[in-house]
């Protein structure tokens, strides 16, 4: 008997992706929590100037990016076996999410969309180098987890990791 529930190890939890796991966290809270923070209020979700369509599409977005980010945490944190398997699908999920969301800022000329909305979160002037630079909340957080993002991928210890046919 290990003294911990159903015989899990605390080295399943500690081992060499550790950093990984907390990276992964961090990311996971950056796309799944945030957004509950930022989205489900009145500069999206109950914003009056919205179509209630619109309110509808936002308020399904931000609560399927947080169950995404619920199965992530249980991928990341839960001991099994394929351990560093999990880690990348969890890692997945997060490039999917901030894929999807560079893609629509790259694009959103084509549907009369904008980066951020004068009645929600206005961009914050910044003085870098002399120079006054406007960053918006949602593409400096994506940018910043993006970063985060892939210092998990560097950090994951491929041990339990087997290619195919080797």
């Amino acid at each position: 008997m290990t003294g911990q529930p159903h015989g899990v190890s605390m080295d399943a939890v500690f081992d060499s992706n550790i950093l990984a796991r907390i990276l992964l966290t961090i990311v996971t809270a950056g796309y799944a929590v945030a957004p509950l923070i930022a989205d489900l209020n009145s500069t999206h979700a109950t914003n009056p100037l919205w179509t209630r369509h619109a309110r509808f599409h936002v308020a399904w977005q931000v609560l399927s990016y947080s169950c995404f980010g619920l199965i992530a945490l249980g991928l990341i944190w839960i001991p099994g076996p394929h351990a560093t398997a999990r880690l990348y699908l969890a890692s997945g999920f997060a490039v999917v999410v901030l894929f999807a969301f560079f893609i629509t800022f790259a694009n959103v000329r084509l549907f009369g969309g904008a980066h951020y909305d004068v009645n929600g979160y206005l961009r914050e002037p910044v003085r870098i180098f002399g120079r006054i630079v406007k960053f918006d909340a949602n593409t400096t957080v994506s940018s910043i987890v993006t970063l985060i993002l892939l210092l998990a991928l560097i950090s994951i210890s491929g041990t339990d990791v087997k290619i195919a046919g080797q």
